[in-house]
């Protein structure tokens, strides 16, 4: 917002001294007063985005590291299968809650520019409610969700499930803007979960028309497989398991975790 500020004072600056000087005309005047608070604003623009970029990309490889020790981690386990899983789904929900709280730290250092940026405090929150999501700090998402974005069909379905969870209404209503926005092959996190939803409140008849329209638009085996099984009444089959880590990510659904036993040599001991 200061940037907007600022440079209309540049433009008004201009202006007069175009016209006081008499190096103009008035209507000329308007026009370089005009032409300097757009340049001004490009300039700014460009240069604050550069430094938003840089942030939102060192927060990004703070989550993309973590993950990737995550995912060495539990890629250990499928053959060295830890004693418990109950206590393998605390320590990698323990071991996820460190990078995504350095992520948020790390987000921090954003804030100086909410007073450049007319968008910048929303698109903070965006980041942030995603964040807090992973968390499952649903407090802090509820506070941020009303100033974020909903600008892809990943936050839309956050905020879905969100309403979902505490019984909103209103659903309906935004399922259908936002799947009206998606381009053609986009968009089946967002029809599987509202079919899920209808499920989950006996609207068959409404869930399968939801995936009809999804089958028009998109391919996708999940939502194929889930509009055969309500198609010849096999409710009980209905699974978005398919869509793997993203509709997990939901937290509407915990995944089945299945270790491999290690098998023992000749020996009688593991390998």
């Amino acid at each position: 917002m200061l940037t907007v500020i600022l440079n209309a004072g540049f433009g008004v600056l201009v202006l007069l001294a175009f016209g006081m000087s008499g190096a103009a005309n008035w209507g000329w005047s308007v026009f370089w007063g005009v032409v300097a608070f757009a340049a001004g604003q490009v300039a700014a623009g460009f240069l604050i985005q550069r430094r938003v970029k840089a942030g939102m990309a060192g927060v990004q490889k703070i989550l993309e590291d973590g993950q990737k020790r995550l995912q060495a981690k539990v890629n250990q386990w499928q053959t060295r299968p830890p004693g418990s899983l109950k206590q393998a789904q605390i320590e990698i929900e323990r071991e996820q809650r460190v990078f995504v709280e350095r992520a948020l730290e790390a987000s921090k250092e954003m804030e100086r520019f909410n007073r450049w940026a007319p968008l910048m405090g929303r698109q903070l929150a965006t980041m942030r409610l995603q964040l807090y999501w992973m968390l499952k700090d649903f407090k802090r998402v509820d506070e941020l969700m009303p100033t974020a974005l909903v600008i892809d069909p990943m936050m839309a379905a956050i905020k879905m499930a969100r309403m979902h969870m505490k019984g909103e209404e209103g659903i309906e209503k935004l399922f259908k803007k936002q799947s009206a926005r998606v381009r053609y092959g986009q968009g089946a996190l967002l029809y599987g979960l509202y079919s899920w939803i209808l499920v989950q409140k006996n609207d068959l008849d409404g869930a399968h028309k939801v995936l009809i329209q999804a089958c028009e638009k998109m391919e996708n085996e999940t939502l194929k497989r889930n509009r055969e099984h309500l198609a010849n009444n096999r409710v009980g089959h209905f699974s978005n398991a398919g869509m793997g880590d993203e509709w997990y990510a939901l937290h509407l659904e915990q995944p089945k975790v299945k270790m491999q036993r290690q098998r023992p040599n000749a020996f009688g001991r593991p390998f």
